[in-house]
Formats: C-alpha cells, structure tokens, sequence
C-alpha cells in the first residue's frame, strides 16, 4: 500500500500531466495560427442599400466614461437616417442624469438616440439587452460596453461581411487605451492580446467556433433570436449565446486587424472581480452546453476545441494542489539526479509553461514592432497566472457547486494618461479578504521554499519556486494595497456635461 509521500508523488505528477496537456494546446493554437494567418476573410460584396443598425449601448453605473461612449458612437460614420442608439441604462447613481442629458443634447439635434433606464437589473446586462432588442429598429445590433471608444468606422468596417446570408456575427479585436499605464495594466495587455490575437485568429480561420466578446461587435438580430436570445443563467451570457448561436449554423467574421480601444482595469481588486466573473462563467457555460455539444453531429475538431476553450479555467483548480505540493515532492526527490529530473520533470514543466512564453511573445510579435520587451515581461506574466489561481479557482468551485452570483461590473475611471488618477473616484472593486490572505500565505509558503532549495542546494527547481514566489505575493500585496487605498475619502465628481 503507497505511503503517503508516494500519494503526494502520485498526485502532483497527475496534476503536472493535465496542466501539460492544457498547455500543449496552447501550442497547438499557435500552429493553427500560423496555418491559417493569410485565410483573411472577405465581404462576398458591397450592400446597395444599407440597412439600418441599431447601437446599444449597456450601462450600469458608469458616471466618469458614460459621456465617452456616447459622443465617440454618435461619430460613426454611417447615414443617420438608418442609425439607432440605444443608452441601456441600469444605473443608480449620477450615471443616471450624466447619460439622460447627453442623450437629449444629441435628440434635439436629430440623431435617432434613446435612453432606456430599468427600474431592476433583471437579467444584468443580458437582460438590458434583451429589452433594449424588443425595441430595436435595426436588422443589425451592435454592442458596445462602456468603457471602449469605438472609432467612427467600426460599422463601415463590418457591415458588408453581413452580404453573407449565413454570417451571425462579427467581432473585432480589443485594444488598449491605457495600456502604459501601470505594471498591471501592461500585463493585462498581454494576457487579452494572446487571446484577441493567436485564439481568436486560429479558431475562427480553422473552422472551430469562438465567441462574440460582450462588446465591439455586431450581430445580426435574426441569428440572436434563432441562437435561443439573451440568457441570463451564466455570468459570461456572450459566450453562451455564441455557441447556441453557432451551433444552429450561423457563421462568425473575426477581424484581428480591425479593433476598438478600451480602458483595462486599473484597479487590481476590480481587475480580480473581472477575472472570477469570466472564470465562473465560462464553467457554467460549459456545463451548460458541453453535453449538448457532445452529442451532436459537429465536427471533432469542433467538439474538441469547445472543451479546452470552456474548460480552460479548470487548469486554476489544477494549480492550487500543484503548488501546494511542489515543496514536499522536491525535498522527497533531493537525491535524484539532473539526468532523471531532465526525463521526468522538465518536459511536463516546460508543456505547462513555455508553451505560455511562445503564445504571448507570438501575440506580441504580431502587434508591436518592439515586441522583445515582452521577454522581460514573462517571469512576470507567468507569475500573474499563477498569482490568480486562488481567485479563479473559487470562481470555477463556485460554478461547479451552482453558486449563484450577481454579475459584478468592473469599476471603470476613464483613466487613459499615465499621469491619471483613479484612487479617489467613487467606484471601488469588490474585495474578498479571505482569498488575498489565501494568497499571501502561499507567498510566505513559497518564500519559505525558496530559502529551503537554498540552503540545501537544490538548484534546478528554484526559478520555478520563485515564480510562484512572486505570484502569489504581487497579487496579494497589490491586493491590499489597492483596499487601503479604496478606503481614501471619495471626492465629489468633477464631470461636465456639454451642450
């Protein structure tokens, strides 16, 4: 019968092997990318007459970029006559009467532009979306959420894929507004760019279906109420109404080289609500539709590729016992030689986390000439993951166990310049206390690792040690930082409203 130190063995190698295999997929995303980087997508032809869109746009306490949004989308280049806007408010606090005005100044001007307020937030923003669709005018809905700043071409730029009787949806890149602005923000950056870029990319040129992102996108109504409508049952409801949609037949168009700028979270709590919320909805949606999915005739490219997209967040549970019994199985292990460690470990090691250096520096590449920055960057990156582990593990046990929760928005400042301050504005991230103590715990535990390799001269292992070292406590330091500064006094709101 194994002693305990073989079942602690056992497990950590189990744990190791899954993670490797979430992370050869990265590598796989990768190829596909590349394999499929020139298949650009093209309108099948120019609309004689354009039809009329509808723009709505989902608020819910936004008081310092509600004014942003709307005056960049009453700038879109497209005739007015066949242009609605609709602000879907849910707000209660002076978001309320800085939306409501700005909406009357463009009215009285002659632009077809409403403001919709509900008394509850019935259904969050799929239920806003789905009683502003009741109403909507046009044959095309696009969406965009409050803190992006859509450029006046967006529907010029998409509308005519639409000439495509069969396309549902298309979505374009996020970029960043205030990318410089922080350590945080830069990071950020990177992990969204992975995403809008290398997956996105390769799974919508390779066949394989990925999602409408909530925002910067349009739809064709017809394909939203024949995907099943707005639903309101998983926190990540543009991911679920995605692969409904999908799976009823409906095309989508990713314009990687198409984007719309957007404020990253500057706060670190906000940034952490924000992360949970996608990592419990993404699970949802994947006990959800997964069945389904399964037992349907789609392709196995497709089949499988859904299950490493909505399952991806259960490698952030794999990550907690990993990391709690890397110490132990490295002490255990002391006496083996590099050679034997070169066969076992450093493989699984290297699947789980280089792959995750290739999949960003690659993202990188794609998008910025000074790309090699990003090598000192990914120590860090690599550490921010780690860092979120505790955060989004709770998320995915959550959605395993049917927790329900509200949809917890992110805290958005209109913080573009680096010189920006956000500390004292009204809005603060919802903080979780037990989960940062979790992670500074970790983060001693770890430190505690690393004088131990030290001190007994396992080398080999202590970069690895180190990272987490790093994760956990950057996440947790910059956690408690950010609540101390959360409890500064509110100043009053400076915003004007013009006209």
């Amino acid at each position: 019968m194994p002693n305990l130190n073989e079942l602690i063995v056992v497990l950590y190698f189990i744990v190791l092997s899954i993670l490797a295999v979430f992370g050869a997929h990265r590598y796989v995303m990768v190829y596909l990318y590349y394999k499929n980087k020139k298949a650009a997508p093209k309108p099948e032809r120019q609309f004689g007459t354009l039809p009329r869109v509808t723009i709505q746009l989902p608020m819910y306490n936004e008081m310092y970029v509600a004014e942003r949004l709307i005056d960049a989308v009453v700038k879109m280049d497209y005739p007015r006559e066949l242009l609605e806007i609709q602000v879907l408010d849910d707000s209660t606090d002076e978001t309320v009467g800085i939306a409501s005005r700005r909406v009357e100044f463009y009215r009285r001007q002659g632009l077809d532009i409403s403001y919709l307020h509900r008394q509850n937030r019935k259904g969050f923003k799929a239920g806003a979306l789905e009683e502003g669709m009741k109403v909507a005018k046009g044959e095309f809905i696009a969406v965009f959420d409050a803190d992006f700043v859509p450029y006046k071409n967006f529907l010029a730029n998409t509308i005519h894929y639409f000439t495509a009787a069969n396309v549902g949806m298309v979505q374009m890149r996020w970029s960043h507004l205030n990318r410089g602005f922080s350590l945080i923000t830069n990071l950020q950056s990177i992990f969204l760019d992975g995403h809008f870029v290398i997956e996105h990319t390769a799974r919508n040129r390779s066949g394989r279906f990925f999602n409408f992102n909530g925002t910067a996108g349009i739809w064709r109504k017809a394909a939203i109420i024949d995907g099943g409508g707005w639903q309101h049952d998983t926190l990540t409801e543009d991911l679920d109404l995605s692969y409904r949609t999908q799976m009823k037949g409906w095309q989508f168009i990713y314009l990687p080289d198409q984007s719309v700028p957007a404020e990253l979270p500057v706060d670190v709590v906000a940034f952490k609500a924000q992360q949970h919320r996608w990592a419990k909805g993404s699970i949802q949606t994947a006990k959800k539709l997964l069945p389904k999915i399964f037992r349907s005739s789609l392709p196995l490219r497709v089949k499988s590729e859904a299950f490493f997209h909505l399952a991806a967040n259960i490698a952030y549970l794999l990550m907690v016992p990993l990391s709690v019994s890397i110490l132990p199985v490295v002490l255990m292990r002391r006496n083996m030689n590099w050679g034997q460690m070169f066969i076992y470990d450093v493989p699984l090691f290297l699947m789980a986390t280089a792959s995750v250096g290739a999949f960003y520096i690659v993202s990188q590449k794609e998008l910025y000439s000074d790309w090699t920055v990003t090598f000192k960057y990914l120590p860090l990156l690599m550490g921010l993951g780690i860092g979120l582990s505790i955060n989004n593990s709770v998320a995915v046990i959550e959605a395993l166990m049917n927790k329900e929760s509200e949809f917890v928005r992110t805290p958005k400042f209109g913080i573009e310049k680096k010189n920006d301050s956000w500390a004292s504005k009204k809005y603060k991230g919802n903080k979780n206390l037990m989960i940062t103590f979790v992670e500074l715990a970790l983060g001693f535990y770890f430190t505690y690792a690393v004088i131990t390799c030290i001190t007994e001269g396992i080398w080999l292992t202590l970069p690895f040690l180190m990272m987490f070292q790093y994760g956990y406590l950057y996440i947790s330091f910059l956690s408690l930082s950010t609540i101390l500064k959360n409890r500064l006094p509110v100043k009053k709101p400076s915003v004007t409203v013009a006209g």
